[in-house]
């Protein structure tokens, strides 16, 4: 029953509904938001978007993207456009570890499922897991993630894993479905605008091989 309802939620409008209530005023007085950033391409939509309700320090922790040299590549193209784009409100970056092995750790026996499945439900749960840890410890007041803009994630499940997360930590999660209004697509043209560095696979050596073998 509680699958079926969550399957008929409409995120998108949950958060009209918390972003419409919101009054402008001074900046002390904005609400802070720890954003989990998958990427700077995915990121681009939901930073325009949310920087005009939040003080947004985007949180850069992905101990699944394999090898060394594409995490590099990544940060540096997320630190990049936060210092190239306009904001109404602040926007800073915290780069988290990269230790690999807390992803693989993270996704122990379930190496050979297909993308999309279990094991990307274990690594959404090591990211925003620390994503939630991280907020408490710096006192925000909503965290979220940018992974719902991608057609290819599960928003539902992504949505589950933050709330209950919420209420582990005490914090308050973000509900979203970024790739709503036109979110996916608005990404994909800020990224041109931005000469961002689109990769073509999700970031772990599994999800590599499936693109290779594709």
């Amino acid at each position: 029953m509680n699958q079926n309802m969550n399957n008929r939620r409409n995120y998108q409008k949950e958060l009209d509904g918390i972003l419409s209530s919101q009054t402008s005023g001074h900046v002390e007085q904005t609400p802070t938001l720890l954003l989990h950033s998958c990427c700077a391409p995915c990121s681009s939509y939901v930073l325009e978007y949310l920087s005009n309700y939040f003080r947004i320090t985007v949180f850069y922790y992905n101990p699944n993207i394999f090898p060394e040299s594409e995490y590099a590549h990544r940060v540096e193209e997320q630190k990049r456009l936060i210092a190239s784009m306009p904001f109404q409100y602040p926007v800073k970056v915290l780069e988290g570890r990269f230790e690999p092995q807390e992803y693989y750790d993270a996704v122990r026996g379930l190496e050979h499922i297909p993308e999309g499945g279990e094991r990307c439900h274990a690594c959404f749960r090591l990211r925003l897991e620390e994503t939630a840890k991280t907020a408490a410890a710096g006192n925000f007041d909503y965290f979220t993630t940018t992974l719902t803009i991608s057609p290819l994630k599960n928003a539902t499940k992504l949505n589950e894993i933050g709330e209950e997360l919420g209420e582990k930590y005490h914090l308050k999660w973000l509900p979203s479905d970024f790739k709503k209004k036109n979110g996916y697509k608005r990404s994909i043209e800020l990224s041109a605008q931005y000469d961002l560095y689109r990769q073509d696979y999700c970031g772990c050596v599994f999800s590599k091989q499936e693109r290779a073998a594709r």
